[in-house]
C-alpha cells in the first residue's frame, strides 16, 4: 500500500533542510580550512581538521533530523534516500518527484545563501565552494567509497528506523556515521553521499569534475541496501525514513511504531 500524498510544503521543507545543511557545511569549512578561519591556526593536522568538521556536520544533521520539519518529512534530504525508500514502499509519483526536486533546489539555494553570507571566503581555494571531487586515488576509488558508504548508511537507517526499540536513535546513528565518514573517507571522494549536496557547489564553482560519480554511486549503494533489506523483510518498510515513530500523517495501514 502506498503512502498518503504529501504536498508542496513537504517538498519545500526537504529543500530547506538541505539548504540549512549546505550553509552549515560552508560555515564550518571556512572556520577550519580558510587561512583566516578562526580554527585554522589552532588545528593544523588534516585528520584533526576533518574530525572537527565531521563533528560539526554530525551535530547539524542531528538537529535537522530531530527538528519539527525533519519529523514532518522524514528528513530524507537526499534523492538517493528517497529513491531507495520508494523501492521498499512505493511513494506516489508526485511525492517522489516533489521530494527530489525540493532536495536539488535546496542544495542550490543553500549555496546561494552561503555565497551571500560568506562572500569571497567561500571562493578561496582552501574552501572552493565545498565542492566534492575525487582524491588522489582517482575516480574508481571515489566511486567505490561512495557506494560502500551509502550502502552502510542506508542499511543502518533501515535496520534502526524500522525497529520498535531503536527507531528513535536512527538519527543519532546516522549523524555518527556522517562524522566518521568525513573524518576517514573525505580524502577519497570528498564525502558526498548525496547528488543534491554535490550539484549545488559544482554549479557555483563551475567545477563538474567526475560529477557522474556522485549522481550514480549514492543511488546504487542505497539501492543495494534496500534490495538486501527487502530480502530480509519482505513485509516492507516505514515510508517515513528516519521518523517511523514520529509520522505526521497515516501511511496506509502502517504508521507509528507499527510501520515495519
Amino acid at each position: 500500500m502506498t503512502a498518503s500524498p504529501a504536498g508542496w510544503r513537504e517538498y519545500a521543507i526537504e529543500g530547506a533542510l538541505l539548504a540549512g545543511f549546505m550553509v552549515s557545511a560552508s560555515a564550518f569549512t571556512i572556520l577550519v580550512e580558510h587561512p583566516r578561519g578562526l580554527l585554522s591556526a589552532a588545528i593544523t593536522d588534516p585528520l584533526a581538521r576533518r574530525l572537527v568538521t565531521g563533528g560539526a556536520m554530525a551535530i547539524t544533521a542531528a538537529v535537522l533530523v530531530y527538528s519539527k520539519w525533519g519529523a514532518r518529512t522524514g528528513a530524507h534530504m537526499n534523492p538517493a534516500v528517497t529513491l531507495a525508500l520508494s523501492r521498499l514502499r512505493p511513494m506516489p509519483r508526485r511525492d517522489l518527484a516533489g521530494y527530489i526536486a525540493g532536495q536539488f533546489a535546496g542544495g542550490i539555494t543553500g549555496m546561494a545563501v552561503a555565497a551571500q553570507l560568506f562572500g569571497s571566503s567561500l571562493e578561496h581555494a582552501s574552501v572552493n565552494w565545498v565542492v566534492t571531487r575525487p582524491g588522489p586515488h582517482g575516480a574508481a576509488a571515489a566511486f567505490a567509497a561512495e557506494c560502500v558508504m551509502t550502502l552502510l548508511l542506508m542499511t543502518v537507517v533501515l535496520q534502526l528506523s524500522n525497529h520498535p526499540r531503536w527507531a528513535s536513535r536512527a538519527g543519532v546513528a546516522t549523524a555518527a556515521l556522517l562524522a566518521a565518514f568525513i573524518t576517514v573517507e573525505a580524502p577519497l571522494s570528498g564525502m558526498s553521499l548525496n547528488p543534491a549536496r554535490t550539484l549545488g557547489p559544482a554549479l557555483f564553482a563551475q567545477d563538474f569534475t567526475a560529477l557522474w560519480i556522485y549522481f550514480i554511486a549514492p543511488p546504487v549503494g542505497m539501492a543495494l541496501a534496500a534490495y538486501a533489506y527487502r530480502r530480509q523483510r519482505p513485509d516492507g518498510v516505514c515510508p517515513q525514513g528516519l521518523h517511523c515513530t514520529h509520522p505526521h500523517r497515516t501511511h496506509g495501514t502502517h504508521h507509528g511504531k507499527k510501520a515495519l
